[in-house]
């Protein structure tokens, strides 16, 4: 996706002695073709013009015609992976009618996510897919040679997605000034202080493994550490 927000670095970020001074906040799904032809979709994105992102951000998002552009349509769609129930990340489970967006497909979810989900996101997002729900505890294999992680922190059940070198990262890390410090804190990490620990222990694991990061907030969507 290419939508983009600004949002004021010294705001989301408190504490961080970061300059004050906007930052572009950059809105990235990730869509993944195995040999078999198997297609997974990881995260949603901002959704349509009804989303629940539409109180802050720039709906609806364009995540249709970047399917569309890949010769994708939803219904080839075998599995969903939501890193979290964030707007951003899951307004785009539903179209605005109401209905499954990827009538298809599974919907990955972590169970303690599902667990602390309430209000809008329960009622607009999760009632409508409840028949296609995926739900999984910890590590998990999702499809072939695709796995999920647990990260809790940002969100109870936030996960990351790997796929040989490639970590889809989620919330797990929001600004790149967190790849050189894990213990700058976000504003809206559900736990900070687990937040942070978790981003220091994943983070050093992926750097061991020379992984891709593939970020869902950078401007740059793909870094290798």
């Amino acid at each position: 996706m290419g939508t983009a927000i600004r949002r004021p670095l010294a705001e989301m970020f408190p504490g961080s002695r970061l300059r004050d001074e906007p930052w572009v906040l950059h809105f990235h799904c990730y869509l993944l073709r195995s040999a078999a032809g198997r297609i997974t979709l990881v995260d949603t994105g901002i959704g349509g013009a009804d989303s629940p992102a539409s109180s802050w951000a720039p709906v609806p998002g364009t995540l249709a015609g970047e399917l569309a552009a890949a010769g994708v349509t939803p219904a080839d769609i075998d599995t969903v992976v939501l890193t979290h129930l964030h707007s951003d990340h899951a307004g785009g489970v539903v179209t605005d009618d109401g209905t499954p967006a990827f009538e298809n497909a599974r919907y990955v979810l972590q169970q303690a996510e599902l667990d602390a989900a309430k209000g809008p996101v329960l009622d607009r997002l999760l009632d409508p897919i409840k028949g296609q729900l995926h739900v999984v505890e910890g590590q998990a294999e999702v499809a072939p040679g695709i796995h999920v992680h647990l990260t809790a922190g940002h969100t109870p059940g936030h996960q990351i997605v790997r796929a040989g070198d490639v970590a889809m990262t989620g919330d797990l890390v929001l600004h790149p000034v967190q790849l050189d410090d894990p213990g700058v804190r976000y504003l809206y990490d559900d736990d900070q202080e687990a937040a942070a620990r978790i981003r220091a222990e994943m983070l050093a694991t992926l750097r061991a493994e020379h992984a891709i990061l593939a970020t869902a907030h950078f401007s740059e969507p793909f870094l290798r550490l």
